[in-house]
């Protein structure tokens, strides 16, 4: 969510201009126009803003049937600046409508990310008419404060809606929790603490969590910390996400946290890390089985995720999605109208492995699955195990390989400009690797073209999904027990599959799915 530079005496100069510049600003993109959308390299099934630059997901609730998605946003520049909560809502978590920006600068500062939840008994007293309002928690950023040398420029503050999120009241008394004089303090994640009656807050406090409690949103209190020795340290932990799940196949429910880092994650830049254990009400106990980093997405681009508040219990849902770029390079990727990305919204479970650790998982949401045409059997090209996905805005593709004694298999996506993104599933070494050397455009950053590693478990039998957009490719191993996330730039979207190897393998399935654009 934060980028590691110098600010300079004008960027610092524009900041403050824009800090206390409260007009209504809209995104520049018209929907009326024809090249709506259709930018070279323009994502189709994900969201992304009209025009400008994106980062974090904030503020994730659903109220009223509406998936709300608030996210990091500069209306003045595809580069990085001074964050603003731009805005959209979604009934289906697939098509994206776009409101006007929910929160802006002021005199307390920039709004960095945070959270927002159903406050539905009005524990905080600021909803109207008898109903509870919204209420989203964010990180008051004060660039003037930093470049002035305090560690006390970054503070919580409050907000609240009493239309269902369409317009924002900041707290008269905000900050509602000041900095102790810790430089990084900040990314606020709420929820509702059932078994104490209380309000839990999650926050990243320099390279630790720091949990607190409160009872109406506005006084907090310190519970505990967590973090150290266990994890990947080296720079400060952000955007941190706590919640329940069912162990999946039982009755045993654990609490698992989220933590993203910048730079540390394991195939260099940014990524999240999670543990699993038990929460009760005031400390966080890990049974993770060792003090090493477990990610929740080996690949590049799945940074800052979090997950939805309010959906009802009964559902029993947890959807999370987060920022498809890295920090690396997100300021210097080749589009201009805007930059920056969502994943595909996607549903966390906890599963057993035979071993009796417990993991977490990632896949498409059922409501993805509902989109798209049906799933199209694919028949290879001649003998070379070469398949044609066809013409689509993007695919969905899936296929089923029996390895028998070979000991790796090789998947490339390819079009028909040559550029090729490549997969090995190496069942000797356990792990997949990828290489998008020559996936399109490469050369705005070193750190882009680079091997990308996952230990994985790879038995004879595997599956292996794609999900496959304008510019990113999304893999998910054996039903999500991995996940790759890695954004892409080539000429024209990979519509063709060729499957290889030096050994004698099966292609149980191949089979691919048509997507349409979601805006259009």
């Amino acid at each position: 969510m934060k980028i590691n530079f110098i600010l300079s005496v004008f960027a610092i100069g524009m900041i403050i201009m824009s800090c206390t510049n409260q007009s209504a600003k809209k995104q520049t993109a018209d929907a009326s126009k024809s090249g709506y959308y259709t930018e070279p390299y323009r994502p189709q099934i994900h969201f992304s803003p009209e025009a400008h630059w994106t980062n974090d997901p904030n503020g994730l609730v659903f109220s009223n049937g509406n998936y709300h998605l608030f996210y990091q946003y500069y209306p003045d520049s595809s580069v990085w600046g001074p964050m603003h909560w731009g805005h959209a809502v979604s009934k289906d978590l697939i098509h994206w409508k776009h409101l006007p920006i929910a929160l802006y600068p002021d005199s307390l500062g920039c709004i960095f990310s945070g959270s927002a939840v159903v406050d539905a008994n009005n524990t905080s007293g600021l909803g109207k008419d008898g109903k509870g309002p919204l209420v989203a928690m964010f990180t008051y950023h004060d660039f003037v404060g930093a470049k002035a040398g305090t560690n006390t420029f970054q503070n919580q503050a409050i907000a609240y809606s009493n239309d269902d999120g369409m317009t924002w009241t900041k707290y008269d008394h905000n900050p509602v929790v000041k900095n102790p004089g810790i430089r990084d303090f900040r990314d606020p994640k709420v929820c509702w603490h059932e078994p104490t009656k209380k309000w839990i807050l999650t926050l990243a406090t320099l390279n630790t969590i720091t949990f607190f409690s409160s009872p109406d949103l506005k006084n907090w209190t310190k519970e505990s910390e967590f973090g150290e020795g266990v994890g990947q340290h080296g720079a400060a932990w952000e955007c941190p996400d706590l919640f329940k799940l069912k162990v999946e196949g039982t009755d045993l429910e654990k609490w698992v946290l989220l933590v993203s880092i910048n730079p540390g994650g394991p195939n260099g830049g940014s990524a999240t890390q999670y543990f699993v254990g038990e929460f009760d009400g005031k400390v966080f106990h890990n049974e993770s089985p060792s003090p090493a980093p477990r990610w929740m997405d080996y690949g590049k681009d799945n940074y800052a995720g979090v997950s939805w508040s309010g959906i009802p219990a009964a559902d029993g849902h947890r959807l999370l999605i987060g920022w498809m770029s890295n920090w690396q390079y997100a300021n210097k990727v080749p589009t201009t109208v805007w930059r920056g990305a969502m994943t595909l919204p996607r549903e966390l479970k906890l599963k057993k492995l035979e071993s009796g650790e417990i993991v977490l998982s990632g896949y498409p949401t059922a409501e993805f699955e509902n989109y798209g045409s049906k799933w199209e059997t694919l028949q290879s090209e001649k003998s070379s195990n070469t398949y044609s996905l066809g013409a689509a805005d993007a695919f969905d593709y899936s296929v089923e390989l029996d390895l028998g004694t070979a000991s790796q298999a090789n998947i490339q996506l390819a079009n028909s400009k040559n550029e090729v993104f490549e997969i090995v599933l190496d069942k000797a070494k356990q792990q997949v690797r990828i290489n998008r050397n020559h996936s399109g455009e490469t050369s705005f950053s070193p750190n882009f073209p680079v091997d990308i590693v996952a230990p994985a478990q790879i038995d004879e039998k595997v599956s292996l999904r794609l999900v496959i957009d304008q510019a990113s490719v999304e893999l998910f191993l054996n039903e999500g027990l991995l996940e790759m996330t890695n954004i892409v730039f080539p000429g024209e979207i990979y519509n063709e599959v060729n499957i290889k190897s030096e050994q004698e393998i099966k292609i149980t399935e191949s089979k691919v799915r048509k997507l349409a654009s979601i805006w259009r």
